[in-house]
């Protein structure tokens, strides 16, 4: 692998959700070749504009090599907010991750324990008869864990969700809740249940890098499909989601890209830069 040209200064910072925004799970030979087009206009963008590159996505490090390998994708971003931005990992020009000390810092000392979680998980259960189902096909990392959740009564799901909210809200642990999108590889007509530290996630990961880069707000754009790309769409000044995005994530923002994937972040970004 190698690492998107580092410029001496950055200007302007550009965040993509990985699954289903970056990178298209059918890897059909059109997506692609567009995805390609993407990596070499990332290399200018970089040299011409001073920019860099995060991914910022709830899928692993582990993840996320996996499916550049079977996409043929070659070009690692200058940061990879993984796992919900609960890891923050910095490229170096030979290819190696690093962490960001300050950002792990903050998740050591944020207090979140695995035990509350599975407490809570329990009490939803026994008190509620609201059952979540670990995600097991994802495994589960050290700051982030992954539940579904399956609706029984349509009436009873809002309810449902918001006593999840609630109760993780009381006991102080961060929480995203979104409709689950199949393509991506979740079961259908389900909800991902994620709960991370508080202060963390994908909106949390954003405003730190701006923060950490020294860039304007003004200057950062950001891409995405699903509901749980929402708060980092609404954190920068320009924020897209794809025409390929989930119902659920249009329902809610309405700043929609012309095209899907990587053609759609192609369009945006050559309209912003100039050809």
């Amino acid at each position: 692998m190698k690492v998107v040209y580092t410029p001496a200064v950055t200007e302007y910072l550009i965040f993509f959700d990985f699954d289903e925004t970056y990178y298209p799970h059918e890897c059909l030979p059109d997506q692609l070749n567009k995805a390609y087009e993407l990596e070499h206009y990332l290399q200018q963008l970089a040299r011409d504009h001073h920019v860099k590159i995060a991914w910022v996505t709830g899928s692993s490090v582990q993840q996320i090599q996996a499916k550049m390998k079977i996409a043929g994708m070659t070009q690692l971003p200058h940061y990879i907010a993984s796992n919900l931005g609960t890891e923050m990992w910095e490229a170096r020009p030979d290819g190696q991750l690093v962490t960001i000390p300050s950002w792990a810092k903050i998740i050591r000392e944020s207090g979140f324990s695995r035990r509350d979680v599975e407490d809570l998980i329990s009490e939803l259960k026994l008190t509620y008869n609201i059952i979540l189902h670990e995600q097991t096909q994802f495994g589960q990392s050290g700051y982030k864990m992954n539940y579904y959740y399956y609706p029984v009564l349509a009436a009873r799901t809002q309810y449902d969700l918001s006593i999840i909210r609630h109760l993780a809200a009381n006991q102080g642990i961060g929480i995203n809740i979104n409709s689950c999108n199949p393509k991506a590889g979740d079961p259908e007509n389900a909800y991902d249940v994620d709960f991370i530290p508080a202060g963390t996630g994908k909106k949390a990961a954003v405003q730190f890098l701006v923060d950490y880069n020294q860039v304007p707000q003004s200057k950062t754009l950001a891409f995405g499909d699903s509901g749980n790309d929402i708060e980092m769409l609404r954190t920068v000044a320009h924020g897209y989601l794809l025409q390929n995005a989930t119902a659920e994530a249009k329902s809610c923002y309405h700043n929609i890209a012309t095209y899907p994937y990587a053609e759609g972040i192609l369009h945006v970004c050559r309209n912003f830069f100039g050809k």
